[in-house]
């Protein structure tokens, strides 16, 4: 597994690296600062992203938000403090897993197994989400666009679906993008 390492201590950044090379993953990228985080991730392309902290800065919860954004994907997070709202704000940020009272290699690898399958589980979640939000603007627009043709061709329900069917399958549309192209048509009329 490539991971990236952020960690502004030396002594702590080489025990950690020499850990994660004990664990047979490959350290890809090491910085001091998450500020460069969004830049170093797209160079690197690590698969997951671990972060020692005393505290995670405001600017490092920002850097941490741009890269769930941009590049989804697993962030551990280990720091030494463990105030409600500074951990409610990394989650929110799209860590996966943050961990109080800092890194032990004994729990590396548990911990990096965790965060990957809660991430995987959370971004099937979104996926799912997101084509259940598709579907229902298809099927929105798929309403719509029929009672358009029933309106202006005065046609029944099912007449109406057929012919709306019948214009998607000749334009090589799906349903709901010929429902949508019906729709601005009428639109424009």
């Amino acid at each position: 597994m490539r991971v990236m390492l952020v960690d502004d201590d030396p002594a702590r950044r080489a025990a950690i690296e020499a850990s994660l090379r004990s664990l047979e993953h490959e350290v890809v990228g090491a910085i001091t600062s998450a500020a460069d985080l969004s830049v170093a991730v797209r160079r690197h392309q690590p698969d997951v992203i671990l972060i020692d902290v005393d505290s995670p800065s405001r600017d490092t919860l920002e850097s941490l938000g741009q890269v769930t954004r941009d590049r989804p994907r697993p962030i551990v997070l280990f720091a030494h403090t463990g105030a409600p709202d500074t951990i409610k704000k990394a989650l929110q940020a799209g860590v996966t897993s943050y961990v109080v009272d800092g890194l032990n290699a004994s729990r590396l690898k548990p911990i990096l197994d965790v965060a990957i399958a809660r991430f995987e589980e959370f971004q099937a979640l979104r996926n799912e989400l997101e084509e259940t939000k598709s579907k229902l603007a298809d099927r929105r627009d798929i309403e719509k666009a029929k009672g358009l043709l029933m309106k202006r061709r005065n046609l029944d329900e099912n007449s109406a679906y057929e012919l709306l069917r019948r214009m998607a399958m000749d334009r090589n549309l799906k349903l709901g993008e010929a429902a949508r192209a019906l729709i601005a048509a009428a639109e424009l009329l």
